[in-house]
């Protein structure tokens, strides 16, 4: 039996399921859990400490019990996981999937003790195989994704070539740009206070350019 036999065969189709369903439980309870306090906090006893008696995973549980941090991956973990579960969008879950999954690895294999972390290492590099699996069930459709994706797209209209040196400084004017309303603002309500922090803040420039 080939390899491209089983991929096309019931069973494992059945499985690609069965696969869909963990990956979604898995993410929708970590994120539950995120939204509900019952993930990330640490006890009274522990928030007394001196940081300095801390561990990495309880410096590290502490910082992403922050919000909006702890809000915004416990929504995105319970969507991704919805994702998965519906047939129109099981590749946007998977797609959505990968890179949260990885950064939960490689944060934890940083943070945590060297026997649990081992642990924690083996399964959710399982989870990412196991979401490796549906994008090699549904390697069709992804084959005509990353071949849309990967198109030459060129500007709609041709550009003079000395138009093309003004790109850097229109980049540097839409980096500045977001920042004159606060400004406005900030010398509309305390003029001195506003004019210090921008000398402050020219000169940090100016120190990190030389």
């Amino acid at each position: 039996m080939t390899l491209a036999s089983i991929s096309n065969s019931k069973f494992f189709d059945y499985l690609i399921l069965a696969i869909r369903f963990l990956l979604a439980a898995t993410f929708i309870s970590y994120g539950y859990g995120k939204l509900t306090e019952g993930q990330f906090s640490l006890t009274p006893l522990e928030l007394q400490k001196p940081i300095g008696e801390l561990n990495l995973m309880q410096i590290g549980w502490y910082l992403f019990d922050q919000q909006p941090f702890k809000y915004f991956i416990g929504i995105s973990q319970i969507v991704c996981g919805i994702l998965l579960l519906i047939n129109r969008t099981v590749l946007i879950g998977a797609i959505l999937f990968l890179p949260i999954a990885v950064n939960i690895l490689i944060i934890n294999l940083t943070i945590m003790p060297a026997g649990l972390a081992s642990a924690f290492a083996l399964r959710f590099a399982s989870y990412i195989l196991l979401d490796g699996l549906l994008f090699y069930h549904y390697r069709k459709q992804c084959l005509e994704g990353l071949q849309k994706l990967l198109q030459n797209v060129k500007p709609k209209y041709k550009h003079q070539f000395w138009t093309l040196l003004f790109i850097p400084l229109l980049a540097l004017i839409l980096e500045i740009l977001p920042s004159i309303p606060k400004v406005l603002w900030g010398i509309m309500q305390d003029p001195k206070g506003m004019l210090t922090w921008i000398k402050e803040m020219t000169g940090l420039i100016m120190r990190n350019l030389q």
